[in-house]
């Protein structure tokens, strides 16, 4: 019986080369295999500071490789759905950096190609596999706040370089950079996507983007109010993050919920119905942790087919139908019904 899945990867994005790969590469199911990159000599080059045995000149040849199981797919965001169902006809696994698509189309061409295939994909949002999270659901199921009624939830990082992908009108901006993390988020707690939106977007006089992007999301007698930003916060290496979930009975706070650009302590703090002000009545701290390492070696154990937990596409579908809801809310000025 296979151990471990060996991996290969499309393009020598920064997360890939700064987070994603290290991170594979201290996971017990994880063999990283290969590097591919349009330019020879890039791929090359991250295969020698790595220590990655493959590199490749194209796309095309990583996934002609017979010995890899699976890609992870770190491009830019409108060669997500092109190069993730190429993968997967090719007979790969698929862990693809988010928004999966821009479109709910896109989702759902890579639902029907998951289907033909046979083969696993997901959207990676590292923050899932924080085991914060796992604590967040065991406290709600234990009725530590009661049942929640409304989320508050921030992230927001300032990229000001020209040159910055997420300045691309053509995929960038704050909702599709950040939304997938605050919206799954949001779903992930109510445990379904909202019945309707209605957002504010503020756009980048010389980019085109959505630099600020603030929405209320209704949930049916729910609410969640987030608001992301690729051009406020803090400009290191770090977003500002936090999430603020109010309950019936009480309320729950988690101080880096997100995307940890390095492995980072982090607390989900508790305030029950002898709280006062923001003080927790208690806190559950978690030492720094390697997402992306916890990230691939949970989707390869998977893989493998030992019982983990994985997410469907389906999820990514709510959130693509979210932020397409938002956008068309900022242009009319109206609530948008997310009514399929």
């Amino acid at each position: 019986m296979n151990t471990v899945v060996n991996w290969g990867v499309l393009g020598a994005a920064a997360i890939a080369v700064e987070r994603t790969m290290p991170g594979m590469q201290q996971a017990p199911c994880v063999n990283l295999v290969a590097i591919a990159s349009r330019n020879k000599a890039k791929a090359q080059a991250v295969a020698d500071d790595l220590g990655i045995p493959r590199a490749y000149g194209s796309y095309e040849d990583l996934l002609a490789d017979p010995d890899i199981d699976a890609v992870y797919v770190p491009l830019p965001n409108q060669l997500h759905v092109p190069w993730a169902t190429l993968a997967m006809e090719a007979g790969k696994h698929v862990l693809c950096e988010k928004p999966l698509s821009t479109t709910i189309d896109g989702v759902n061409e890579l639902i029907e190609v998951r289907d033909r295939t046979g083969r696993h994909i997901e959207e990676a949002l590292s923050y899932r596999n924080h085991p914060q999270w796992q604590t967040v659901a065991d406290l709600l199921a234990a009725g530590a706040i009661g049942e929640i009624r409304s989320v508050h939830a921030t992230m927001a990082k300032a990229f000001h370089d020209p040159a910055d992908i997420r300045n691309n009108p053509d995929g960038g901006g704050s909702l599709y950079d950040m939304g997938p993390y605050v919206i799954s988020a949001c779903n992930l707690l109510y445990r379904r996507p909202p019945a309707r939106v209605v957002g504010a977007l503020e756009t980048h006089p010389e980019f085109g983007v959505d630099g600020l992007s603030s929405a209320l999301l209704d949930y049916g007698g729910r609410h969640a109010c987030i608001t992301v930003s690729i051009h406020n916060g803090p400009t290191g290496w770090g977003s500002h993050q936090q999430l603020t979930a109010l309950g019936t009975n009480g309320w729950m706070r988690l101080t880096f919920p997100f995307a940890h650009g390095r492995p980072t302590p982090c607390r989900v703090e508790v305030g029950d119905t002898t709280s006062a002000g923001a003080y927790p009545t208690s806190t559950h701290e978690f030492p720094p942790l390697n997402q992306y390492q916890l990230q691939a070696d949970r989707f390869s154990r998977y893989v493998l087919g030992q019982p983990v937990p994985s997410w469907p596409l389906e999820d990514a579908r709510d959130t693509a139908r979210t932020i397409n809801a938002l956008f068309a809310s900022a242009r009319d000025g109206s609530w948008q019904s997310l009514a399929e």
